[in-house]
Order: C-alpha cells, then structure tokens, then sequence
C-alpha cells in the first residue's frame, strides 16, 4: 500500500504523515507526478490560504495532475476546498472536481471556527463504525454549503457540509490527523476504499 501526501505550500502535512504512521500506513511527502500518479491512495491536506496554494500548483502543473488522478483521493480542510471550482479566499479559481463555491463564514459566529463540533448525516464507507454525530476538530474560515456532493454535515451558526464526495474524490472540512479515534477511524476507512 502506497500512501502518497501531496506536498505544496500548504502546512500540516507532517501530522498527516504522523497519523498514517499511527495506523502502520507508509506514506510519502511528495509532489512527483510519478510518485502521485502510481500511488495507491493520495492524500491532499492542507492549512494556508487559497491563492498561494493554488498558484504553487499551477507552476508545478499539479493542479492537472490532481484532477486526471483515478485512484482514491481525500482532501483534508483547504485540500477539499480546492478540490471545489471556486472560493471566496483571494477571489480564487480552483480544481473544479466538485461544481461549487467556498465562502466565507459570516454572521453571528466566531471566525475562525476553532475547535471540536459534530458531524452527521453520514453517506458513504468513509464514516463506517462511527456513531452518528461523532466528534472531529475543526479550523476553518471558509465553507460548502450544502449540496449533491454533501457526505456529512455539521452545525455552526448553519448547516454545511463537512464532507463531499464525488467520484473518487472525497474531502473533509475537519482535520482526521488531529480528531483521535474518529479520525483515526476516518483515515482507516480511506486507506481501505
């Protein structure tokens, strides 16, 4: 099992890595096409802003890369939120794979919402052997309403989703690395898809 993790100018992929470790998954830091194309599952995490991951992308061509990948890849927090067509950060263009927006948290709510919250609605194997209304950890801005895509949901001052699925690409808002035995739970149920 080859595990790769896509390296950018993101933050958080060492935790990524860690947790991996902590299931005895290998996984490699890379932004070789080879090493991403012949990977069994591909990890794509990220903390950062919108407009500098995309551009480090770009001049790298990963942002074709990503989106010809056919194997099983999951986007974690600002991963999934480049795998969506467009956000509100930086006024940026992103990957496309699922066909919506990314806006930005407003109202009432603290921004950044920090911190741990449920997720619910649960749809696909991603979330099997978790209650309902398991607990994940959360930093995030930015959001996806809810949509076509939506495999989970979670509640903060309104529903969004916490979770997209489209073909074989997944991504959650949450951080897995960081939820303990549920996102450990997580990480496992992606290794096996």
């Amino acid at each position: 099992m080859k595990v790769a993790i896509v390296k950018y100018n993101a933050g958080n992929v060492s935790s990524v890595l860690y947790a991996l470790k902590r299931l005895g998954v290998d996984g490699v830091i890379t932004d070789s096409p080879t090493e991403l194309s012949t990977a069994n599952k591909v990890i794509f995490p990220g903390v950062g802003s919108a407009g500098a991951a995309m551009a480090y992308l770009k001049e790298r061509d990963l942002d074709k890369l990503i989106i010809s990948l056919k194997q099983p890849v999951l986007g974690i927090c600002l991963g999934m939120q480049l795998l969506c067509a467009y956000s509100e950060e930086e006024d940026t263009t992103c990957l496309d794979v699922f066909k919506q927006s990314i806006k930005k948290i407003n109202g009432s709510e603290k921004v950044p919402h920090v911190g741990w919250n449920n997720i619910t609605n649960y749809k696909t194997d991603l979330f099997k052997g978790l209650d309902e209304n398991a607990f994940v950890y959360f930093v995030h801005s930015y959001y996806a309403e809810l949509s076509t895509y939506t495999i989970s949901e979670t509640n903060y001052g309104g529903l969004f989703s916490s979770a997209l699925q489209h073909n074989n690409f997944y991504g959650v808002q949450f951080h897995p690395e960081k939820s303990g035995e549920v996102g450990n739970t997580i990480l496992k149920n992606f290794i096996e898809l």
